[in-house]
């Protein structure tokens, strides 16, 4: 998408535009490491999802072997980024603030694959915030 569009103007789904958006802004060497994960969309997170995580709610779920361990590259199910569009959708109203969470969920579950804690993703997260990043 055109940066100097505004993203209301766009006729698309207004989560696809984020979610496009976010893949493309990730720098080459995190948008590399998305070729051994698939990143899909659910519309809300199961049971069984939220009981993985001990969570009432998700924004975006992480799912596979993290890059950091021991061979990971030979695990037995493909790594997994899922996206949950209801609760995206609903605590973001605006199409700028949709695309604000979708990357930055994206950016967090990828920090998992990659085999970074919660906390260091919320340290790096605060950090890029604060740098305008």
């Amino acid at each position: 998408m055109d940066p100097l569009l505004d993203p209301r103007d766009d006729p698309r789904d207004p989560f696809e535009v984020a979610l496009e958006a976010a893949m493309a802004g990730l720098p080459a060497p995190y948008r590399d490491q998305l070729a051994t994960v698939a990143v899909v969309v659910d519309q809300e997170a199961s049971p069984a999802q939220l009981a993985s995580v001990g969570a009432h709610g998700l924004l975006g779920l992480y799912q596979g072997v993290p890059r950091t361990a021991y061979g990971a590259e030979h695990a037995p199910v493909p790594s997994r980024i899922t996206l949950f569009r209801g609760p995206l959708m609903r605590h973001n109203p605006t199409p700028e603030r949709l695309r604000v969470a979708v990357e930055e969920t994206l950016i967090h579950e990828l920090g998992h694959h990659l085999g970074i804690s919660d906390e260091r993703i919320d340290e790096l997260q605060e950090r890029r915030r604060l740098s305008g990043g």
